[in-house]
């Protein structure tokens, strides 16, 4: 495929979404480094099966909201796979409370987990990727970022500033081969929903959750796509229309 040979790194890649979009990018002959913090059992059972199908990856923890973290993480992969071409901006925190409870505490663990580490991520990449003039910045952002969503304003609006990042990006650095583009999933069958007895599937209009593989297909299409820039992909069931 056209990404055959590419080296991709997701962040928060070990589970669920992230898990998805490793095994799809790998699928299509990417070699993947997959970033977690927590769950190394995972990643590197991930990477283990990766593997065995004749690809390179990696499990390699790092927070990715602390600058020396990813410095250290891009520097890692680079050493051990190459240049990264392909960022799947995936790390995420939501953490629901009750809109009276939310604190500045609550605010800036959000923030700084789903938006500053996007920037931090992407912006330890694009050298490389301006260099070769090649690259594909990909933000997993959220239909709260359109909607408001169920979790809580601190989540919606770092998922909106991540459309904000995403589209100053696309607009920066369209000449010179690197494209940038956000999907925005609703109700996807992770933990996060799986642990919700308010979350139904009769909240979707197609009457079922999304799966993560449905939100790695959108993966693999930004990835493969040089005339795809700029833009929000929906994959949402149908809930909002654009």
């Amino acid at each position: 495929m056209k990404i055959h040979g590419r080296i991709a790194l997701v962040t928060g890649g070990s589970r669920g979404i992230g898990r998805a979009s490793v095994l799809v990018l790998a699928a299509a002959g990417c070699d993947v480094a997959v970033n977690y913090v927590h769950a190394r059992d995972e990643a590197e059972s991930l990477v283990r099966e990766i593997v065995s199908r004749g690809q390179r990856a990696l499990a390699i923890r790092g927070d990715v909201s602390r600058e020396a973290d990813v410095e250290q993480l891009v520097r890692t992969v680079q050493q051990a796979l190459g240049r990264i071409d392909i960022l799947v901006n995936n790390a995420d925190n939501a953490g629901r409370k009750p809109l009276a409870e939310l604190s500045l505490a609550d605010w800036n663990e959000t923030i700084t987990t789903n938006l500053t580490s996007s920037f931090l991520v992407s912006q330890a990449v694009l050298a490389g990727m301006r260099q070769r003039q090649w690259g594909r910045l990909i933000f997993l952002s959220s239909i709260a970022a359109q909607t408001g969503g169920v979790i809580g304003p601190h989540y919606a609006a770092s998922k909106a500033g991540m459309l904000g990042l995403m589209h100053s990006y696309a607009s920066l650095l369209s000449k010179e081969g690197i494209t940038a583009n956000a999907i925005a999933p609703a109700l996807i069958e992770t933990d996060m929903i799986r642990n919700s007895s308010r979350i139904q599937p009769t909240l979707v209009p197609v009457g079922r959750f999304g799966t993560a593989e449905e939100v790695a297909d959108a993966v693999l299409l930004l990835a493969t796509n040089s005339y795809i820039n700029g833009q929000t992909i929906n994959v949402n069931g149908g809930w909002y229309m654009s």
